[in-house]
């Protein structure tokens, strides 16, 4: 519960207070999420030295201020190897996640929760918590963060451009920063699109995994193509198929 500072502080120091909140608090950005859809893709992989094929479905869902966001992937043989849901609120920065569920193969599932009531993000995988400052994202959202994004300010989104956001991994808070290399024309089941190649590159000497992105203005903006690379030469890539609103 939040006090009413201004029955209890001189106006003064009140004022001061305000002025460093509004200095640690994140910079306004410009956000335009996406209409709602369902986008269907096809995947190729290689993972241990074997490669798979399956497919992959994407759902974006807003309204009244909420939103859903959720993915499930499916592989020959193996069946599901991925299922994670993010759920939250949309506000003047853009999307506030309230909670994040990941469901990877041969992996218990875990939950990372956003307290914005207690300014905390705590992670399923090891019960820790950490401080929230402002317009963290989880491994889900923040695709759909970067796309609102380039929505509101598409001058901006052109090569050269970055975008820097706050992510919560398993276990931590990490920067992501997301570069766009440049105009590319992507083959997709639903016809030859026009995209923006943005690439995020893991921190030097991190083994995460680099995320190649392939949005389409023309499409709204959502991802025709997803490449999550791994250090050691495995690789999943989704491929779009078919967009259904």
């Amino acid at each position: 519960m939040m006090l009413r500072l201004s029955a209890l502080l001189p106006a003064c120091l009140l004022a001061v207070g305000l002025d460093a909140a509004a200095a640690s608090a994140p910079p306004r950005q410009k956000v335009n999420p996406p209409p709602n859809a369902e986008l269907q893709y096809t995947i190729k992989a290689r993972q241990k030295g074997l490669s798979l094929e399956g497919e992959a479905v994407a759902r974006w869902e807003a309204s009244s201020g909420r939103f859903t966001a959720s993915s499930q992937a499916r592989a020959a043989l193996l069946g599901k190897i991925l299922d994670t849901r993010s759920e939250g609120t949309i506000g003047p920065n853009g999307l506030v996640p309230a909670s994040f569920e990941e469901k990877r193969l041969r992996r218990p599932a875990q939950t990372t929760v956003f307290d914005q009531g207690a300014r905390t993000v705590r992670f399923g995988e090891n019960g820790a918590t950490l401080p929230l400052k402002g317009g963290e994202q989880d491994r889900n959202t923040v695709l759909w963060q970067l796309i609102s994004t380039a929505r509101a300010t598409p001058a901006k989104a052109k090569a050269g451009s970055q975008w820097t956001f706050t992510v919560a991994g398993r276990r931590d808070l990490d920067p992501w920063t997301f570069k766009a290399v440049g105009q590319e024309k992507i083959a997709t089941g639903a016809g030859e699109m026009a995209t923006l190649h943005v690439v995020r590159m893991p921190e030097p000497g991190s083994k995460d995994q680099q995320l190649d992105i392939w949005l389409a203005p023309g499409l709204e903006w959502y991802p025709v193509r997803l490449r999550y690379s791994e250090d050691d030469g495995d690789f999943i890539e989704q491929t779009l198929q078919q967009v259904k609103r």
